[in-house]
């Protein structure tokens, strides 16, 4: 429908409004990092982040780290859910924090993600004529792969099989990425997520940990 309509973006919100998804002029989807990014570098440049970078959770991008990083900025991570970002970020002085599903908060404003008031932001952001694709491809993401398993049992991660896999794909991803592995909060499935630039080595250590929770 943007790039229909030759819009300058496009935005999308959940049911009540609280995550945000954009599309920018060229039909692009833009997720929550790629927002968290864009906004950690425009409040940089106006000296209106706190805390010397942001708040975000486990899932979000190798790619978004190494771009902070690379300007002066930390990430913290914590729990997958916007209320540990919110507790952390009130717990150390942050105001933007957020999640890669697009829920954003943005602590001079809100204590919750807010998806109108993010749209309201970024739109700020271009009213100097900045085109969206400029604003929110400030970072390439790190390769990643999100196999979500089926289980019968949550605690099957438990087992010595698993818990020897995800040590065998820790130790060969250990330098080349990143590799999380958790139950599902919502589901009974067991969520392996793995980041890398080496994309063999990526699905070798998905398929390790995956199998070994399969076979169980």
């Amino acid at each position: 429908a943007v790039k229909s309509n030759n819009a300058h973006a496009g935005i999308a919100l959940d049911g009540d409004a609280d995550r945000i998804v954009l599309v920018d002029e060229e039909g692009k989807v833009v997720d929550g990092d790629q927002i968290l990014g864009a906004l950690a570098n425009a409040w940089l440049k106006t000296e209106e982040l706190n805390g010397g970078g942001i708040v975000t959770t486990v899932m979000s991008n190798l790619g978004l780290e190494l771009y902070l990083n690379s300007k002066g900025l930390k990430l913290c991570r914590t729990h997958v859910g916007d209320r540990y970002v919110l507790e952390y970020m009130r717990q150390h002085g942050y105001n933007l924090g957020g999640e890669q599903s697009g829920h954003i908060i943005l602590g001079n404003f809100a204590t919750t993600g807010d998806g109108l008031m993010v749209a309201l932001e970024v739109l700020f952001s271009m009213r100097k004529g900045k085109k969206a694709s400029d604003l929110f491809s400030i970072f390439s993401p790190t390769p990643q792969i999100l196999e979500n398993v089926e289980v019968k049992n949550l605690n099957v991660i438990n087992s010595t099989k698993c818990k020897s896999a995800i040590k065998k794909a820790e130790k060969l991803i250990l330098g080349k990425g990143r590799l999380l592995v958790r139950k599902s909060g919502t589901e009974p499935k067991i969520r392996i997520m793995c980041e890398s630039h080496d994309k063999s080595l990526l699905s070798k250590c998905v398929k390790i940990v995956s199998n070994s929770i399969k076979k169980n």
